[in-house]
């Protein structure tokens, strides 16, 4: 396996215009993330053409080879030609420069959150497995364990490891991503949730930063503060870097710019975060609030179209914030969840409907690449682009899951699994809650299925018969 997966990424840097056209590679769950030169060099036939590629997306300024399961061998195998992995490169000034235009700061923008925040992904899923025990096992459930028993205390302080420190491990991710420090980017997250800033914060008596009054925020749990933070970081890095002597850098570098980013971003940077942060969720708020179930039913059928495109960044990115400060969501992730599942039911109904053997065994591997996977660009690539009707089966399936969910107001309190296990996500908000999410997956999964089966193929496929 190591041998194919080594001549796939050959051939795909070869499609690409080879590793000199290739600034930098990073991977999500299904895509291999390329950052190109000059992406006119690229030919899509060609990679479509490598055996095992799904397909190909342009979006938030990256060539997207989407591979399957296999994403992350093959990344491994890229990185190992000598591609700089998950954008630490130099700028190359040779290189054509993209044109500072309202499009490209948006793509750049957007390409520094996902690429942020895909990293915590791990962390946010499994503190919420241990939040989910603790609900299910407690007494709003099961009546298992109490709050007064280890265990409950256990799991309660497992799950605030992964959430209350946020900032320190977005430090992290954000600098490489920005091909910044990132230790100084552990340590400004640290400064933000440093325990004596805290008690100044309960304490809300004045205080300053070298002179400048510091607004009292409590910043643990945030992203926003430490992203914009870590932007100004990398910028004030670069220049210390340059006007530093080397036989001096080691030490006066990572103090002049944490002296100048301690007052800077305590001051200035993070509560302007602090700001777009409560504004995002707000937002989101006020569109579960005010669209209700008509904006859950607009997401819910839309939704895999814009994961075709990859353009469910632009708002799965605000929705995975609003989780992230503890925030839960009734909308946007919820609207996410019931597409998933509606996609399941497109394999599911695929599966069922077709007789050819390699299209039926083709099926049932996207069905379970998803339902166990948790991955649903297979089935979108492989049944949606090659029996158009399946698309509208899976747009009216979501939607009448978005419905359901929006008029019970299905609530989302933690980032789950994409698989099977999504629902868990749901656990904390009670039995009640529970059960609505269940019907609604259920709506999307069966509805879905249904209508591809009756309806997604023609009469004189000869597929079907």
């Amino acid at each position: 396996m190591a041998n194919a997966n080594a001549e796939k990424a050959a051939a795909i840097i070869e499609a690409v215009g080879g590793k000199d056209n290739v600034s930098s590679v990073s991977h999500c769950m299904t895509r291999l993330r390329l950052v190109l030169k000059d992406e006119s060099i690229a030919s899509d036939e060609k990679v479509k053409n490598v055996d095992g590629i799904i397909g190909v997306a342009h979006a938030g300024g990256q060539y997207q080879v989407i591979v399957g399961q296999s994403v992350p061998k093959v990344y491994d195998e890229v990185v190992k030609m000598g591609v700089s992995a998950g954008g630490s490169v130099d700028e190359n000034l040779d290189g054509p420069k993209e044109k500072l235009t309202f499009k490209n700061v948006g793509k750049n923008i957007l390409n520094y959150l996902s690429g942020s925040m895909v990293q915590m992904i791990p962390i946010m899923i499994g503190a919420a497995m241990f939040k989910t025990l603790e609900v299910l096992l407690g007494p709003d459930l099961l009546k298992i364990i109490t709050p007064e028993s280890d265990m409950y205390r256990l799991l309660d302080f497992l799950y605030e490891a992964g959430f209350y420190f946020m900032p320190i491990y977005i430090g992290y991710a954000a600098a490489k991503k920005l091909n910044a420090s990132q230790v100084l980017g552990m340590f400004m997250g640290g400064i933000l949730v440093a325990p004596s800033l805290i008690n100044i914060v309960n304490a809300g008596e004045p205080f300053t930063v070298f002179g400048i009054p510091m607004r009292l925020v409590n910043y643990s749990q945030s992203v926003m503060p430490i992203l914009i933070c870590v932007w100004l970081l990398s910028v004030i890095e670069k220049f210390f870097k340059k006007v530093i002597p080397d036989a001096l850098s080691t030490i006066f570098v990572p103090f002049l710019t944490m002296l100048v980013m301690a007052p800077v971003g305590l001051c200035f940077t993070a509560p302007i975060g602090n700001f777009v942060g409560d504004f995002v969720g707000g937002a989101l708020n006020w569109l579960a609030g005010h669209g209700g179930f008509v904006a859950c039913i607009v997401i819910s059928a839309l939704w895999e179209f814009l994961v075709m495109t990859g353009m469910h960044t632009v708002i799965l990115m605000p929705g995975i914030m609003n989780l992230l400060m503890g925030n839960p969501d009734s909308c946007v992730m919820v609207s996410g969840g019931n597409a998933t599942w509606a996609a399941f039911g497109m394999a599911l109904g695929a599966f069922l409907r077709l007789r050819n053997k390699k299209e039926k065994a083709l099926a049932g591997g996207y069905f379970v690449s998803g339902f166990v996977g948790g991955v649903t660009e297979p089935v979108l690539y492989g049944i949606g682009m090659k029996y158009k009707k399946t698309f509208i089966c899976l747009m009216i399936g979501g939607a009448l899951a978005g419905l359901y969910a929006g008029l019970t107001d299905v609530t989302v309190y933690l980032l789950g699994a994409t698989n099977f296990l999504s629902i868990l996500g749901y656990v904390a908000g009670g039995t009640g809650n529970l059960v609505n999410a269940l019907i609604a997956d259920a709506i999307a999964m069966f509805g879905t299925a249904a209508l591809v089966y009756f309806f997604g193929f023609d009469k004189d496929d000869p597929n079907i018969r």
